[in-house]
């Protein structure tokens, strides 16, 4: 089964624009599959996969190899394995600079890949490619959506068993193959047993020196791990709000899991009842939402939580222009009730609007300032009007 992208006009406004459009994102989110549907309207087109050492041979003469497809639209994929092209592209590009010379495909984001930025600086636009979105799928698939998360091979597998079976192979590929050559020198066991830990931690406040203790390395060592593992697109980090107050606050960051599918893989979650039955489901569920909100809203926003250390705090903030336009909780519930904690938070953040987030409901006004609205409604009928 193969589905639309909502990106694709996008990333066709991106290469009239830019001589290089460079898409990253996690290994198997469909970046190749995207950029070839790109190229199919093209005149012509020549694809490299440089995971591949004939593709690497191909290329040993980059210059001239390259200058040969003068003409077509050149997709050049897993980036990372040749960063040295980037000074080359740089050069044809700017013997003859026109829109839509180059893709670029990454599983890296451009910080780890380094040079792309340095020498691509002024002619290249980046687009970080996620799993599926709300929006790209069917209403009635979002609770699978939600369950097996948006990778296009886990979405779309036949059975949840084949689902689970593919997330599995996705961990044991990262941990023995993929994080090793973005640079990442740790043994699979112990960056496994890292990734585990991380998916039982999911949506609390980081502490480096606890999980050093329990890996048996340093605060510095682990926040090294982490840093990889998000440059590679596998968790995000949700920063605590502190702008103009003067409560004492939480000032570390919440760790989320990147995709909701693996962290149901990472906690043996295989099947919805298993969901329904276990002590993580508000967690899966906060993350689910803060994934679905960003990954839809983008950089409209700033993202971020609020807590203080007496009790008060917000799941989710979004900032535009230094001014709060939403302050929003997220529950698992079908009759939420607002929180003394949330409350507080309103009356300290002063947003514009306020929502509590839950699965399924009608929607309904629970204060004067603050409605409770499902996931699929706030997504499609209210993040815009934000």
């Amino acid at each position: 089964m193969e589905l639309k992208r909502t990106c694709l006009p996008e990333l066709q406004k991106m290469l009239r624009f830019f001589p290089v459009v460079g898409i990253v994102g996690a290994r198997q989110v469909g970046k190749t599959t995207l950029a070839k549907q790109l190229a199919s309207g093209k005149k012509g087109s020549a694809y490299f996969d440089l995971e591949t050492a004939r593709d690497r041979t191909k290329l040993s003469d980059p210059y001239l190899t390259l200058k040969n497809l003068e003409g077509q639209l050149v997709i050049l994929d897993e980036i990372q394995f040749m960063p040295e092209l980037m000074n080359e592209l740089r050069s044809l590009i700017d013997e003859k600079r026109r829109p839509g010379r180059f893709i670029i495909l990454g599983s890296a984001s451009p910080e780890l890949v380094k040079k792309s930025s340095d020498s691509l600086a002024g002619r290249i636009g980046y687009y970080e490619l996620t799993p599926f979105l709300q929006n790209e799928v069917a209403t009635t698939r979002h609770d699978q959506l939600w369950l097996r998360g948006g990778f296009p091979d886990s979405f779309t597998a036949p059975t949840e068993a084949l689902s689970f079976t593919w997330r599995k192979n996705f961990v044991k590929s990262y941990v023995e193959r993929d994080l090793p050559q973005l640079g990442l020198s740790v043994d699979a066991f112990t960056l496994e047993r890292f990734w585990r830990m991380l998916a039982n931690f999911h949506g609390n406040v980081w502490n480096a020196e606890n999980f050093g203790r329990a890996l048996g390395v340093t605060g510095n060592t682990v926040n090294r791990y982490l840093n990889f593992m998000e440059n590679a697109f596998l968790l995000q980090r949700l920063y605590p709000y502190s702008r103009n107050m003067k409560k004492r606050l939480v000032k570390s960051p919440k760790v989320y899991l990147s995709d909701s599918g693996i962290f149901h893989y990472l906690n043996d979650i295989q099947n919805k009842e298993a969901l329904q039955n276990t002590h993580l489901i508000g967690a899966s569920w906060e993350g689910y939402v803060v994934e679905q909100i960003k990954r839809q809203a983008k950089d409209r926003f700033h993202y971020f939580f609020y807590r203080t250390h007496q009790g008060t705090e917000c799941d989710l903030i979004l900032e535009k222009s230094g001014r709060i336009e939403a302050a929003i909780e997220i529950k698992y519930s079908s009759a939420p009730t607002m929180t003394k904690g949330f409350k507080q938070a309103l009356e300290d953040l002063k947003p514009k609007k306020s929502f509590v987030i839950v699965p399924e409901t009608e929607g309904f006004p629970l204060s004067k300032q603050t409605s409770v609205i499902s996931l699929s409604d706030f997504l499609t009928k209210q993040l815009s009007k934000v």
